[in-house]
């Protein structure tokens, strides 16, 4: 799989979960690879699902109906708004294009990777001075931003979910400023079939981004260096593991 592929390889407020409110819905803004597969494994941990895009909810008919009656299909400001988590899941250009009100106190999980030749050259994120998700805290000031699914391919994300307590657990990261944002992050993953290793805030997040020890290596049975072929079946990495990648991580 080339590099520039990799990123395809991602209500309730935090107080009121740890006061007890049930969390029952994930909202997506962005629904390609990584948002539908987060769908389907949603869907099958008894959640509501309300995924969107950027063409309009009529486009998601037909994944909608392989997904059943706990999914439908909204605008992105309508999926933000339904969502106990909110999973932005767009290409790191679009980030701006994310709806800011209906996110104000939300979960928003932040799946992206920075690929210039893709979202073209960003100055902030080529001098590393922030990271792709503290730029879309500043978009969503009001929001509580955790980094998670960008560094697994979205087979992998299929193939390696496993009950809690399976002795093949799969582990991935999460950063994140706010504390009980990434205790509702981690419940999340949980649900859906993975352990969680906090790598710390949203400035840690290069960790885990676009060609470190922890992108989609971990994940892979036959890694191609830094990347991984498209047909690679994966394979389980738990958290020692995934600890270890993180720290292996160098900038500059």
């Amino acid at each position: 799989m080339a590099r520039s592929d990799r990123s395809r390889a991602g209500g309730n407020t935090a107080t009121g979960y740890a006061a007890g409110i049930s969390m029952s819905t994930l909202g997506l803004i962005g629904s390609g690879h990584i948002g539908s597969t987060l769908a389907r494994l949603g869907v099958a941990a008894g959640l509501d699902v309300v995924l969107s895009n950027s063409r309009g909810p009529e486009t998601l008919a037909e994944l909608v109906a392989e997904l059943g009656p706990r999914a439908r299909a909204a605008t992105p400001a309508e999926a933000a708004a339904a969502g106990d988590w909110v999973v932005v899941t767009v290409p790191l250009k679009n980030y701006r294009q994310v709806p800011v009100a209906p996110l104000a106190g939300k979960v928003v999980l932040d799946t992206n990777n920075y690929y210039p030749e893709r979202d073209g050259q960003i100055a902030d994120l080529d001098t590393e001075e922030t990271t792709s998700s503290e730029l879309l805290q500043r978009h969503l000031p009001d929001a509580k931003v955790v980094k998670a699914f960008n560094n697994i391919f979205f087979k992998h994300l299929t193939a390696l979910a496993r009950p809690t307590g399976a002795a093949d657990r799969t582990a991935l990261p999460i950063a994140g400023d706010d504390p009980a944002a990434k205790a509702l992050a981690t419940r999340l993953l949980d649900l859906l079939g993975f352990d969680t290793v906090d790598g710390g805030t949203l400035a840690d997040s290069w960790r885990f981004q676009r060609d470190t020890p922890a992108y989609v290596v971990p994940y892979a049975q036959n890694p191609q260096g830094l990347g991984i072929t498209a047909d690679d079946p994966g394979r389980s990495a738990d958290a020692a593991t995934l600890r270890t990648a993180l720290a292996a991580a160098t900038r500059g």
